[in-house]
């Protein structure tokens, strides 16, 4: 299995864009802890999770993504970059606006909007059953 690697182009990208967000690795407490998880003895026996702490923001970053310890501080790192934006930007993340479309999704109807649909659903039933052909009594 071929491990994967970070191109020198999406290296310098996220460098670049550490820069612009003011983003310095002097501001970053880095630190490898043991991942959890499935994964059996080799997950217990290597630190492949790395922590971030920007000390200037106070965001904190926890990435267990990867196997490899160099994935997981690239994908830290580029997460660290996102969050900032959003701070800074003030504007929400595709990623915050698919999470509440499913919260929308999944919260309760309120009891007048529940009313509505079963009424609907009353009157489309009703409408069906004016539709059946009418029959001839038997007699």
């Amino acid at each position: 299995m071929a491990i994967p690697r970070i191109t020198a182009e999406k290296q310098d990208q996220l460098l670049k864009r550490m820069e612009e967000l003011g983003v310095r690795e002097e501001d970053l407490v880095e630190k490898f802890i043991r991942g959890s998880g499935s994964g059996g003895q080799k997950i217990n026996k290597t630190s492949s999770c790395v922590y971030l702490f920007h000390k200037i923001s106070g965001i904190e970053i926890k990435c267990q993504r990867e196997r490899s310890q160099a994935m997981n501080r690239f994908f830290a790192r580029r997460e660290l970059c996102d969050q900032l934006e959003e701070k800074i930007l003030g504007e929400k993340s595709r990623r915050q606006q698919e999470r509440e479309k499913i919260r929308r999704q999944k919260r309760r109807r309120s009891r007048k909007a529940k009313e509505k649909v079963l009424q609907a659903k009353r009157e489309k039933s009703e409408k069906k059953q004016r539709r059946t052909p009418i029959r001839p009594e038997k007699g």
